[in-house]
């Protein structure tokens, strides 16, 4: 393959000195060659638009809608005109709720441009938790769509809110429970209740004056401030809203763009969810600030769709968590579909199975994919292989440190540990988010006196500086790419009048990678069963959350001072059901 002329010096594989560990301790730090950009996303995409204006910037195929550079700030910043008619300002939260539209990258970007923090609401959340999240960063406006996958959102908020559905003069919200809330838009053409608006309504109000501010406005914001809010599930029940910065996002897609090679020629295809780091920030600013094309193949993971979106578009780059690329492998029309266009992307988001990374090399033709570690509260990438790196490498690790960032393994007093040795990593620089929104507390629990980000997740580095992520010091699963905190299920399984007492836990599956069991001790006087505990659950917490193990026993194992052994458990339940722990990169 010929030389890429947007390569970087710090792109270079296994030979590269700087990014080993100097000493016997499990230390390393990024390459500092490649500066960082002190600016906000509104300028990044203005020196997008003025470069590559006139090309492509997203296909949504579903929609059957192009959008060139030119097109994309156009809209963007009539969206942000109407955000200004309502009476928004600088700093108040827009929570956006919707699947993988084109509304949603020009609400991502009207709201970058005018000081807006946007909020992304999980489209898998139910009543519970989407009253929870927009009440936690106290939402001024929501844009969302009606329905997704068979769920009635509007239904659900008109459930929280029923004020949206009075009639009167004003369109503007006043709610109870959602006192913050005063404006809901929603996209499509149907009719919308009295105290919502359309979205074509919202652009309509867009005018001169409006129109007018917006050079100024974007000329006013700090690249620190916080310009996106997403939610993360948290140990102690509650989800926690990781505050992000525009410095953090746009240079850690920089940088990720970079370890992919990424140029005005590519052309990505995003099949993973917005409203994740994933999607938002490896995805849409990935492209943003190389150039590279977006291509959506629909709202949301279809196999069959993003083999057919790829073929069509002719996509050199492709992201997905391993289950969506399991789901390629295995899709009957693989061969059918000429992918011989691909050649790089994202592997990440849960443990990759070693033969999967293999299967996607070979059969889909992406002999330069990667595979990334981060988390939310990391903006999101700490660690990312290279296109130099050797095979093995690659299917066995999670790559090296990027750029500008520093990397500690430690043990449980926190002292480092030897360079092999396991620990719990932890990441500082640019990239660590401002904290928690609106809870300090959780904030110095995450991130200590010294600006090192406590990840929670074990993990090793080698000689060479590649990391290895063997497991988690707390009891996190993941799901398909989504992350599960046994505890926050846990919490809503003792709402049951009949539930005495629960312990959730992950266990290893094929397809998601992990699967949630829960064990469910029983309340004297009580009955209940499996599908009772299941059933429970359905509607009222995300669906990948919901137990697809349950057990109900007398009673869990304990250690001699009486705390449950969910270890023991986890054991008995791979016995029972025959599963095998994966092996993972």
């Amino acid at each position: 393959m010929s030389a890429n002329p947007f390569r970087s010096d710090w792109l270079a594989g296994g030979h590269d000195e700087r990014l080993k560990p100097q000493g016997t301790l499990s230390y390393v730090s990024g390459s500092t060659g490649e500066p960082l950009r002190f600016i906000t996303l509104s300028q990044q995409l203005d020196k997008t638009v003025a470069r590559h204006g006139p090309r492509d910037a997203a296909i949504f195929d579903a929609e059957n809608l192009r959008l060139s550079w030119y097109d994309l700030k156009q809209r963007a910043d009539e969206m942000a005109a109407g955000l200004l008619a309502l009476g928004l300002r600088r700093g108040n939260r827009v929570g956006i709720w919707a699947p993988n539209r084109h509304e949603w990258i020009v609400t991502q970007f009207a709201t970058a441009r005018i000081g807006l923090v946007l909020v992304n609401i999980n489209p898998a959340y139910r009543k519970t938790e989407l009253e929870y999240a927009l009440a936690k960063v106290g939402c001024r406006a929501l844009v969302m769509a009606r329905r997704f996958k068979g769920s009635d959102w509007l239904g659900m908020l008109g459930e929280i809110a029923p004020e949206i559905h009075l009639k009167g003069a004003s369109e503007v919200l006043d709610s109870v429970r959602l006192p913050e809330l005063k404006h809901v838009v929603l996209l499509g053409d149907e009719p919308v209740p009295p105290r919502c608006l359309s979205y074509l309504q919202l652009l309509a109000l867009a005018g001169p004056a409006q129109r007018a501010r917006l050079d100024a406005l974007s000329g006013a914001l700090d690249p620190d401030d916080a310009i996106n809010i997403q939610f993360t599930s948290g140990t102690t029940g509650s989800p926690k809203g990781a505050t992000l910065s525009h410095f953090n996002i746009v240079n850690n897609a920089r940088y990720c763009a970079k370890a992919m090679a990424l140029g005005p020629t590519d052309r990505l295809c995003i099949p993973v969810p917005l409203y994740h780091c994933f999607g938002m920030v490896l995805g849409v600013l990935c492209a943003t600030t190389s150039g590279a094309t977006m291509v959506f193949p629909g709202d949301t993971f279809d196999a069959g769709e993003t083999l057919r979106s790829i073929a069509r578009n002719r996509c050199t780059a492709l992201h997905g968590v391993p289950t969506m690329f399991g789901a390629m492998l295995e899709h009957a029309d693989l061969e059918r579909h000429d992918l011989s266009s691909l050649r790089t992307g994202i592997m990440a988001g849960a443990p990759c199975p070693i033969e999967t990374m293999r299967k996607v090399i070979a059969r889909m033709h992406m002999s330069q994919v990667t595979i990334a570690y981060g988390m939310t509260e990391t903006s999101p990438i700490s660690f990312q292989s290279s296109l130099d790196d050797p095979l093995e490498r690659r299917v066995s690790t999670v790559g090296r440190i990027q750029p500008h960032l520093e990397v500690k393994i430690v043990d449980g007093a926190g002292r480092i540990v030897p360079v092999g040795a396991a620990g719990e990593l932890c990441t500082r620089g640019y990239a660590v988010m401002r904290g928690y929104w609106k809870d300090e507390d959780r904030t110095r629990e995450a991130i200590d006196a010294a600006g090192w980000m406590h990840t929670g997740d074990l993990a090793t580095i080698d000689a060479e500086g590649y990391a290895n992520i063997v497991g988690r010091v707390k009891d996190m699963l993941i799901r398909g790419g989504e992350n599960v905190y046994p505890r926050e299920v846990e919490e809503y399984l003792m709402r049951h009048p009949g539930i005495q007492d629960v312990q959730v836990f992950g266990v290893p599956d094929a397809k998601y990678g992990e699967e949630v069991c829960a064990w469910v001790v029983v309340r004297r006087g009580h009955a209940l069963d499996e599908a009772a505990v299941r059933d429970f659950c359905r509607g009222q917490i995300a669906h990948y959350k919901v137990p697809r193990y349950v057990r109900i026993v007398e009673q869990f194992p304990l250690t001699a001072t009486g705390k449950a052994q969910k270890f023991e458990m986890r054991r008995a339940m791979i016995e029972s059901l025959g599963v095998k722990e994966a092996r993972t990169a």
